[in-house]
């Protein structure tokens, strides 16, 4: 079956938690049955940065910070994994460029794909800041309508 260049455009890209898939940091997901049937209907493509970018399904929670004015993501450890997120970010967007995509549903206040709100830097505390996480942040930078889950 052939994909005409009309279809695809339709398509978005939606975080892969939320379609049921277990990717989240611990090993579960945030599963919402509108973007499940959206993926199921072929409406929509399940994508996930962490698991892109190279990181194993569970891993240690992280929190993006500022350090020298450049963003940084850290895991609980202190161990860096910001060229993870990085990574990841770039493979998505490579692939939304390729096949025209102008729209993501992604999760929200998640280090990779929250909009508007993620968790502060501390870990000590459940506390959202303003901002937006790394892959959302891209998609935003390059013209892709990123909408949180939480408007969904």
């Amino acid at each position: 079956m052939e994909l005409g260049k009309r279809s695809v455009r339709k398509m978005i890209l939606v975080s892969a938690c939320l379609a049921g898939i277990n990717c989240k940091y611990d090993g579960g997901n945030n599963y919402q049955k509108k973007i499940f049937e959206m993926v199921k209907n072929g409406e929509a493509i399940p994508v996930c940065a962490e698991q892109l970018g190279g990181l194993t399904t569970p891993r240690s929670p992280v929190r993006v910070t500022n350090v020298n004015r450049k963003r940084k993501v850290f895991d609980e450890q202190g161990d860096d994994k910001t060229k993870e997120f990085e990574k990841g970010a770039q493979e998505i967007l490579d692939f939304a460029k390729k096949l025209g995509i102008k729209k993501a549903i992604l999760k929200s206040k998640s280090p990779s794909c929250g909009c508007g709100k993620i968790y502060c830097s501390d870990f000590s505390k459940k506390e959202l800041v303003e901002g937006n996480g790394v892959l959302a942040e891209l998609l935003i930078e390059n013209g892709i309508e990123v909408i949180s889950s939480d408007e969904i």
